[in-house]
């Protein structure tokens, strides 16, 4: 029985050892080719140090640099994280006060909470949710819709500018004089942000800051690239104007990019679009044929549970659906 045991435990122990010898046996020239060649550029590498060492302290005091532009924009961005209405009103672009804002959407509130009373007729609990939603909802809504929409317009106009300071720097005119013409001539939201801008270099900032600055209003990471790209160059050196041309091509790129998702997802968003309005659809022409098969969800407790448990679902789907279709890159 022992010797059975033993006879049954061997087998299997050496059919892995052998797996194990072959496997290794094919990997083991690869390794190797990779241990001689590393070992020929430590070997290489011994005699070309001496050589190496002035450009190696260059480069790393430019990593350096990198680094700790890098890690203070990563902290600046975390500690904006919780942006203020006055910040929102700011990126997008209008002159309200947060006070006239609040002020604005207790009215709007109150007009829709007036029109559900008294020409819809709606319950008390409805129009309490009716003037919730107009008083916080909507304007908050359409405030963001405001600082989208002016900020895909910035992006889709930074790879020009771009593209004028790097003429004018090869031109010979100062990276100050290039901000100047890109306030003064490039369309909106553009002119306005470097307007802001060329006010705070001639109040003492750099453009360093400025940028920086601007980057808040536009928390963007085209702005970032230009706020790192500038930092860098003033810390260290550097060619700002090929610097500058590499960056318009990246942007470029991602705009590129953003159009061909756009036209890939745009069938996904029409079948999105076709579900989420189909079951209020069916039921609008269900109740415009036959009233009568539609009146219990309305007239009777179990129809209410039920159209609010579908709006509910309906809801979440939507919301599924949303997140399943917008892409962001």
């Amino acid at each position: 029985m022992i010797d059975v045991d033993l006879h049954s435990l061997l087998v299997p122990l050496l059919a892995a050892l052998a797996f194990a010898g072959g496997v290794f046996a094919l990997a083991y020239p690869y390794f190797a080719d990779d241990r001689q060649a590393k070992r020929l550029e430590s070997v290489s590498g011994v005699r070309g140090a001496r050589l190496a060492n002035a450009a190696g302290d260059v480069q790393s005091s430019r990593r350096k640099s990198v680094a700790d532009t890098l890690k203070e924009l990563e902290n600046r961005e975390n500690a904006s994280k919780k942006v203020s209405l006055s910040l929102k009103l700011v990126r997008a672009g209008t002159k309200m006060k947060p006070r006239e804002f609040y002020v604005a959407s207790a009215l709007l509130g109150a007009l829709l909470a007036s029109i559900s009373v008294f020409i819809i007729g709606l319950s008390m609990a409805g129009t309490f949710v009716v003037a919730f939603v107009g008083g916080l909802g909507l304007p908050r809504w359409i405030l963001n819709k405001m600082i989208n929409r002016r900020q895909q317009k910035f992006v889709g106009q930074m790879a020009n500018a771009l593209d004028v300071v790097v003429r004018g720097i090869k031109s010979g005119l100062p990276l100050n004089e290039c901000i100047q013409v890109i306030s003064r001539e490039s369309p909106e939201p553009l002119a306005s942000e470097f307007r802001e801008v060329v006010d705070q270099q001639r109040l003492g900032l750099s453009v360093g800051d400025g940028l920086e600055r601007m980057c808040e209003r536009m928390p963007l990471p085209e702005m970032r690239f230009l706020t790192i790209v500038i930092s860098i160059q003033q810390q260290s050196g550097g060619n700002l104007s090929e610097a500058l041309s590499n960056l318009s091509n990246v942007l470029r790129d991602r705009q590129m990019l953003a159009l061909k998702v756009k036209a890939l997802s745009a069938e996904a968003k029409a079948s999105a679009m076709v579900l989420a309005s189909l079951p209020p659809g069916v039921m609008s022409m269900v109740y415009l044929s036959s009233p009568g098969y539609m009146m219990p969800l309305f007239t009777t407790t179990i129809g209410h549970f039920m159209v609010v448990l579908g709006a509910v679902w309906m809801g979440m789907g939507v919301l599924i659906m949303r997140k399943m279709i917008n892409f962001k890159f």
